[in-house]
């Protein structure tokens, strides 16, 4: 990726864009110029084609430029665009779709991003309860706004102290944040005790993707749903990762727990821009999107007839199973594979993960929550991501990132993938590795996604 095209197009994307990326995340190294997509493929501007295991962070869950997809919005495409006013026929279907399959979902409401919805759950958790301060958990990432972007990649000095995400933050949002350490019950009844009578809302991601693959332990979920409850306390669970992808009900549907409120995004749409808030009925209906409603809710671009088509396109696809139980047995059988490959060769590895996602941290398992990561070794990890890059394996080169297994994705694709990361494993153990360039859990703040 070093080839001079490469370095041109960047210089050029450079002069007009800051660091030449839209997202701050998507500055790696190496860089990627990336030229199309297709089904478990993607091809950079020299033609080289990689399996993705990406997946643009997650949304991929069909594949690349699903074919049923892309024809579904082609065809509303020749129907209907932007209106802004009223509703259309695609926003009432989604809705549906979502009331029917989210256990927690008696109403929804469609935005555009994660980061929205999430921002929509702390307004309206504010406004129902009369309270400010919220809780999240360290290591999990809930958006770009100032209400929770914070105490994500925390570097270990600052654990247990506000860790904002960004310059620029207003310094009362961070302060009515309480920042708390995942699959510690404990420590939320603790937190909701010291500050009873003040807490509108707790959100979490019901496992912390955003930091690799932390699995709750038994019985906590269930724990956060009784206290929250006894306290008064409004619960979100942001699946904007787990939400269709680990099943189209979300992992609430897994779990067995059903929170108040519920964030969507990513996978529900295979890469097209749409997101939902959705919970209780009474909650919802404090949307100023309803004649009295109090907290306001808007977007120009909410409920678009293009994204709403490639939802119902995609959730059509994953309504009878077949999508999710193909991915969960390719999960299952790489993160197998990877196992048998760890031990073979000696090195301090643990290979996580939950049915399509898998990653391999470099530590000794297992991982409880974000502190327990403050042990992986970031330059080995990235290290084995590089030399996977060398044989056509695309994971994102950077430490504690998940990778996804997607509906194209194929049982030659893991086999091929297994003997990549057979050599990458051999070449670590032989020292063929060199010194590398990254921001490391213990010592960098960094950017989730």
């Amino acid at each position: 990726m070093n080839h001079p095209t490469s370095a041109a197009i960047l210089e050029r994307a450079r002069r007009v864009t800051p660091g030449g990326v839209n997202t701050s995340i998507r500055r790696v190294e190496p860089m990627p110029v990336w030229s199309r997509a297709a089904g478990s493929r993607v091809y950079d501007v020299h033609g080289r084609e990689y399996i993705d295991y990406h997946a643009a962070f997650g949304p991929a869950i069909l594949g690349h430029c699903h074919q049923r997809v892309n024809r579904c919005v082609r065809e509303t495409l020749d129907e209907i665009d932007l209106l802004g006013v009223g509703t259309t026929e695609g926003e009432i279907r989604l809705a549906e779709k979502i009331v029917q399959h989210v256990p927690s979902a008696e109403m929804a409401l469609l935005c555009n991003t994660g980061s929205e919805a999430t921002h929509h759950a702390v307004r309206l958790s504010r406004a129902a309860t009369g309270r400010r301060k919220f809780i999240k958990f360290q290591g999990c990432y809930h958006g770009w706004h100032d209400y929770l972007c914070m105490n994500v990649i925390t570097p270990r000095h600052k654990i247990g102290s506000h860790d904002p995400g960004s310059a620029g933050m207003l310094r009362e949002a961070v302060e009515n944040t309480i920042v708390l350490p995942f699959n510690d019950l404990d420590a939320v009844a603790q937190a909701l005790d010291r500050n009873r009578g003040q807490v509108a809302g707790l959100i979490l991601e019901p496992i912390p993707h955003n930091i690799g693959c932390v699995l709750p332990r038994p019985g906590y979920l269930e724990g956060l749903r009784e206290l929250t409850r006894q306290h008064g306390v409004i619960l979100t669970f942001d699946e904007v990762i787990t939400g269709f992808r680990h099943t189209i009900g979300g992992y609430q549907r897994v779990s067995g727990v059903t929170p108040d409120l519920t964030t969507l995004g990513k996978s529900i749409a295979n890469g097209y821009p749409i997101a939902a808030i959705c919970g209780r009925r009474e909650l919802m209906e404090r949307f100023a999107t309803r004649e009295g409603g109090d907290v306001f809710f808007a977007g120009t671009y909410n409920g678009h007839p293009i994204n709403c088509a490639a939802a119902l396109a995609t959730i059509a696809e994953l309504e009878d199973g077949r999508v999710h139980r193909h991915i969960f047995r390719l999960g299952k059988r790489m993160r197998r594979g990877l196992r048998e490959i760890v031990a073979r060769s000696g090195i301090k590895a643990h290979v996580a993960g939950f049915g399509s996602v898998f990653l391999t941290y470099f530590l000794e398992g297992p991982v409880h929550s974000y502190e327990d990561l403050l042990n992986n070794d970031d330059r080995q990890q990235v290290r084995y991501r590089q030399l996977l890059l060398k044989e056509g394996i695309f994971k994102l080169p950077m430490s504690l990132k998940r990778s996804h297994i997607g509906g194209a994705h194929t049982e030659e694709d893991i086999d091929r993938t297994l003997s990549a990361a057979e050599d990458a494993f051999r070449r670590l153990v032989h020292g063929e590795s060199r010194p590398v360039a990254l921001q490391s859990v213990g010592t960098e703040s960094g950017e989730p996604k």
